[in-house]
């Protein structure tokens, strides 16, 4: 691969995405008290087509594979209580034993195609891939190290197959690329001595050539999701990380980082010292989610999740309390009712199979979104009060509005309070539209759907309201609804 020199044209490139000027400026900028070179470059949301469409997505997939699949969370018999991928770091597990595990990586059952088709049937709209994780090993032949999937017995790459499968799906594919390195010699947490930063220097190197190749070999990634940017070492980085993300920019322009990838002038991740975001997104949102729309500040966001409780790679066995299908959509309808993407994690095993609770969340997951995507693809916030049956989601194009219930009240009416003055169309079942509801006025901008619960459905459901507004001459006088 040919290395790039840092060029002045690639650190203005920075500045520009979407063709937005990304500058900080006194005049609009809420927080200026801190003059940074390393901070946000925008204010705001991207709102180029790239973001519009990783807005839309609401549904990912987060895939965690490598060569720690092959412990499974286990070494001589003793459990790691850990997550599986990060066995590396344990201190029963010899570093010199993992890192002659590649020589066994051998997925032969490997089906990108199957992967994609699973992923399609479950309603997923981006994928993100481990390309490399914490301990170093890389899923795609790198000219940069051996520690490789070039180097296994498979030998063949792994990254490309994926992205080629995942597209011809319709599903867009990000690469999870983590800093932190355990098996480059030049790794460091902290830099306590000359020998460790030019050590580290080597190792800067190393992370800048690996990135680029990355959008050389597969340019038509979507963005880059990084990882493992929280050590004292990196936080010292801010203007090298600065200028290597506007290498990335240039190469692949309107490129979507988040906010993990690079520190401000001080050593701050995330949001700057100003509090402004750095990155297209908020990583922040990881095994949790945000309460209120308040809480996501208004950022982009999406949130990932594992199903049992902080396991990503495979593990031979699920302990503690894994989530249902009905869990998980629940959290993908609370993600997208307050503007984020919702990300559910799977880990295949050391062959390149899903275990057979991912293939039944697949399956489950998959059979709600085929009857409720409308809910959930291109829909966002609604400024309307949420009641205890369930979430509000709305259709940024149409407007249309759509209540997902998952607490059916016993008396089978489901309140709606509007903001003011908000006339109810139509109202109707999004399964079966010719369901058609009349809304009860039970109080001024306050009405019951009532929906008998002899059909309440054992799965959560949408109602679709179209409404549109009065205004202050042509609303009606408030009076008891007729039903």
């Amino acid at each position: 691969m040919r290395l790039r020199n840092f060029t002045l044209g690639a650190i203005l490139m920075l500045a520009l995405v979407g063709g937005k000027v990304m500058a900080q400026t006194s005049e609009n900028s809420p927080r200026t008290s801190i003059e940074l070179e390393h901070g946000a470059h925008r204010l705001g949301k991207r709102t180029d087509p790239m973001m519009e469409r990783w807005r839309d997505y609401g549904l990912g997939q987060f895939i965690h594979w490598g060569v720690y699949s092959i412990t499974a969370g286990k070494w001589e018999g003793k459990d790691y209580p850990g997550a599986s991928s990060w066995i590396r770091s344990w201190s029963e597990m010899p570093g010199e034993d993992y890192d002659q595990l590649y020589k066994q990586f051998d997925p032969e059952r490997f089906d990108p195609k199957a992967w994609a088709k699973q992923a399609k049937s479950m309603g997923a709209k981006y994928m993100i891939i481990t390309a490399k994780h914490h301990d170093g090993f890389c899923l795609w032949p790198s000219e940069f190290t051996d520690y490789d999937i070039a180097s296994t017995p498979y030998e063949k790459d792994l990254i490309g197959p994926m992205v080629e499968a995942y597209e011809a799906e319709g599903i867009d594919v990000y690469l999870y690329f983590s800093v932190m390195d355990w098996n480059h010699p030049g790794f460091r947490t902290e830099l306590k001595t000359s020998e460790d930063r030019e050590a580290y220097e080597e190792f800067k190197t190393f992370t800048r050539n690996q990135i680029l190749e990355l959008l050389e070999r597969y340019p038509s990634t979507k963005g880059l999701w990084f990882d493992g940017t929280w050590d004292a070492a990196w936080k010292e980085q801010a203007g090298f990380a600065d200028k290597l993300e506007a290498e990335m920019r240039e190469m692949i322009p309107g490129i979507i980082i988040g906010s993990r990838f690079r520190p401000d002038d001080y050593g701050n991740r995330h949001f700057d010292s100003n509090g402004d975001l750095m990155g297209d997104y908020e990583q922040g949102w990881e095994r949790k989610l945000p309460k209120t729309i308040e809480d996501v500040k208004g950022n982009d966001w999406d949130c990932v999740m594992t199903v049992p409780e902080n396991q990503w790679g495979y593990h031979y066995d699920w302990k503690g309390h894994v989530k249902t299908s009905f869990e998980l959509v629940e959290m993908l309808v609370k993600s997208v009712s307050l503007n984020g993407n919702f990300v559910l994690n799977f880990g295949p095993d050391r062959y390149g199979e899903f275990r057979n609770e991912e293939r039944q969340l697949f399956k489950e997951i998959g059979d709600w979104m085929d009857v409720n995507q409308e809910a959930i693809y291109a829909c966002g916030y609604l400024d309307w009060e949420k009641q205890d049956w369930g979430y509000y989601t709305k259709d940024r194009e149409t407007g249309k509005i759509y209540m997902v219930v998952f607490n059916m009240p016993i008396n089978g009416a489901l309140r709606v309070k509007t903001p003011g003055k908000v006339q109810l169309d139509k109202v109707y079942e999004l399964k079966d539209p010719s369901k058609v509801f009349t809304p009860e006025e039970i109080h001024q901008n306050e009405f019951f759907i009532h929906y008998s619960t002899e059909k309440a459905s054992n799965s959560p459901f949408v109602i679709v309201i179209e409404s549109s507004s009065m205004d202050a001459e042509g609303g009606k006088t408030y009076q008891k609804a007729k039903t």
